[in-house]
């Protein structure tokens, strides 16, 4: 089990990089590091696309090295920062070159299974990095780890939920753990009878009650599969067996984590449903910085409503049930399925009960559950098997 977090900020201005700048939780990072830039010195950002925003960032901030990976979006940004005193790169190759020595702070924000390789790459660079890339810790997290303990770098789940449990635990030994509750919302069909899930429409899954998140993420947490992940993740992490992780529904979202201890103690964290609330204690990790004063809610915490997961309704948490007990390549698997069936609903071309169905159904494959039992060696396999379980959709004609 590797230390997660043993780290004091002092009064420096600390060095910062930031993959995925454009995205919310990078934004999100940014507008608390506007409103205290004496302490912050910006080294990096990057972006895929979004060039617009990635170069109005690098201005705002005085910020002189960023990566555009898009091919076209690199080309259009060499052409406008021609006469800018910014260095444009394409891809992370160049990180020693762009960090010669270790930033303080890395926030890993890039989304999707494309965030493993820089987050993998960066650890070298970095004191300290925090993770806010799902794929990354469940795809790929005994290659991060490794890196982790090799470069002696710590590490800070971003994630409301493993935040909290993280925050709960302060480096606890897992042994003194009884059972982690991570808690869901339950998004938009918490309440809607099972026999009208086939009237559901993509207008009504993008509708989450609590969070606003891109329409990929929103979709995850219409079906619960966003919480068979975080349990992922969360074993991963904090090295938990799946047996000892639970899901409760909680529809305010105050809730974030629950953990029970052997020694009779059950520490909960509440916090509003803000993703700049655990970003910001990241940076501020043990800083004691004030946030905002944000009264106790009462009314919330009289009716906090925990239930467990009703899964005829949400059968994809079942899955969990048939997770391999070791990390494996099978995770890779799953999120690609997971990514592929959930931008084919999001394109009207197969409907909710599908999606959910199809999930389960090509999940189970024979040629693909083999992959419970291989362990990732390196970021090439976990790429290829993207890349191979993304031709075996196609193929399948969905």
């Amino acid at each position: 089990c590797i230390s997660i977090l043993l780290f004091n900020f002092t009064y420096m201005k600390k060095k910062i990089v930031i993959l995925g700048s454009t995205s919310s939780i990078g934004k999100s990072l940014l507008n608390i590091i506007k409103k205290d830039k004496k302490n912050f010195k910006i080294e990096l950002l990057t972006a895929n696309t979004n060039y617009k925003d990635l170069i109005n960032q690098a201005e705002r901030f005085n910020v002189k090295n960023i990566i555009i990976t898009d091919p076209n979006s690199f080309k259009k940004t060499k052409i406008i920062c021609k006469n800018k005193k910014i260095n444009i790169f394409q891809n992370f190759e160049s990180l020693k070159k762009i960090l010669p020595k270790k930033v303080d702070y890395v926030m890993s924000a890039i989304s999707g299974i494309g965030g493993l390789l820089p987050t993998h790459k960066i650890i070298n660079r970095t004191k300290l990095i925090a993770i806010a890339n799902k794929e990354a810790i469940i795809c790929g997290w005994p290659l991060i780890k490794k890196e982790l303990k090799k470069h002696k770098t710590k590490f800070i789940p971003v994630d409301s939920e493993h935040f909290s449990i993280f925050s709960l635990l302060d480096n606890k030994n897992k042994n003194d753990i009884d059972k982690i509750y991570i808690t869901a919302s339950g998004g938009p069909f918490r309440n809607l009878p099972k026999n009208q899930f086939k009237n559901i429409k993509l207008k009504d899954a993008l509708k989450h009650p609590n969070w606003r998140m891109g329409k990929k993420i929103t979709i995850d947490s219409a079906t619960l599969m966003n919480k068979v992940f975080e349990v992922i993740e969360a074993k991963n992490i904090f090295n938990i067996d799946y047996n000892n992780i639970s899901i409760l529904t909680h529809p305010k979202s105050y809730v974030h984590a629950i953990v029970k201890f052997k020694n009779g103690l059950t520490k909960l964290l509440i916090h509003e449903p803000d993703m700049k609330i655990p970003i910001y204690n990241s940076i501020y990790y043990k800083k004691d910085k004030i946030f905002k004063n944000i009264p106790l809610n009462l009314n919330i915490l009289n009716n906090l409503n925990l239930k467990k997961v009703e899964e005829n309704k949400f059968p994809l948490v079942r899955l969990i049930k048939k997770l391999p007990k070791n990390p494996s390549l099978f995770e890779t698997v799953l999120i690609t399925i997971n990514d592929y069936l959930v931008y084919k609903f999001l394109e009207k071309k197969i409907n909710f009960q599908r999606l959910i169905k199809l999930i389960h159904k090509i999940s189970n494959l024979k040629e693909f559950q083999k992959f419970k039992k291989i362990k990732p060696k390196n970021l090439k396999e976990i790429y290829n098997l993207r890349d191979y379980v993304h031709l075996k959709l196609e193929t399948l004609g969905i």
